[in-house]
């Protein structure tokens, strides 16, 4: 691919099945770490990219070549074989995969590289989704994105270059499947971040974070109360989504 398409624009879209049940790994990565079968397929994984990156690299292609690393969603904590659990780890942050709401669900890094554009060690602590991708190729790639309809991904270039200081989603909606589930609002000329839940799964068990006992965190239905008013979070000061606000810690 790289030999035919070197001298001229290219994409290349690498979908990979690592870090996914079954956790599908080579023999020469098993019992390679010391975090089980999820930390050998993690390492594979951490291998393949490198190798892109290798090529990439030989073929003097660095400096010219905007990469992008990233996931469709956090851990998947209910993932497990015998007592062991497989999904991942989500940190600080409430939920996990299937979750539409909570920031384990759907809060996943982005890891750009760049050379001859970006500057290396940059980090930018704002809410993009993954729905950018479109646009930022297609400003890349010198077109225009489609005219006649609303396109709701937003370029990455201003904010990754330092033009911007905020990213261009003022709102994001957060849905489970085709069920809304929580919407996120990046304050204008402010560092807050607000995120309203309409609906959030039960919790098996409660404490838990995950919906062990299901398997997986249903969309809708039984186990999926509706809030009314919503759960109202500051997530600028409550990142783990512990303490929801009401009119008398939050009057604004």
């Amino acid at each position: 691919f790289y030999f035919r398409n070197k001298h001229r624009p290219f994409l290349l879209f690498v979908s990979l099945l690592h870090v996914h049940t079954p956790l599908a790994t080579t023999e020469k990565f098993q019992g390679r770490s010391h975090h089980g079968l999820y930390g050998d397929n993690v390492e594979e994984m951490d291998w393949m990219v490198g190798k892109l990156l290798d090529v990439i690299d030989k073929e003097g292609l660095k400096n010219t070549t905007f990469t992008y690393f990233a996931s469709d969603h956090g851990g998947s904590l209910e993932a497990h074989r015998g007592d062991a659990q497989f999904g991942g780890w989500n940190g600080i942050y409430k939920g996990g995969k299937g979750m539409g709401g909570w920031e384990g669900g759907i809060r996943v890094p982005g890891i750009i590289r760049w050379p001859g554009v970006l500057p290396a060690g940059t980090v930018i602590n704002e809410p993009t989704s993954l729905m950018d991708i479109f646009p930022t190729v297609v400003q890349l790639g010198g077109g225009a994105v489609p005219q006649d309809r609303v396109i709701d991904g937003r370029t990455l270039m201003p904010l990754l270059q330092g033009t911007v200081q905020h990213s261009g989603h003022e709102f994001m909606f957060h849905y489970c499947g085709v069920f809304l589930h929580a919407v996120r609002w990046h304050q204008k000329n402010s560092g807050t971040v607000w995120k309203a839940h309409y609906a959030t799964p039960v919790f098996q068990p409660e404490a838990s974070g995950a919906c062990f006992e299901r398997g997986i965190c249903p969309c809708f239905g039984e186990g999926v109360p509706h809030h009314d008013p919503p759960l109202l979070f500051d997530l600028s000061q409550d990142p783990s989504e512990e303490n929801p606000l009401s009119a008398d810690t939050e009057p604004l």
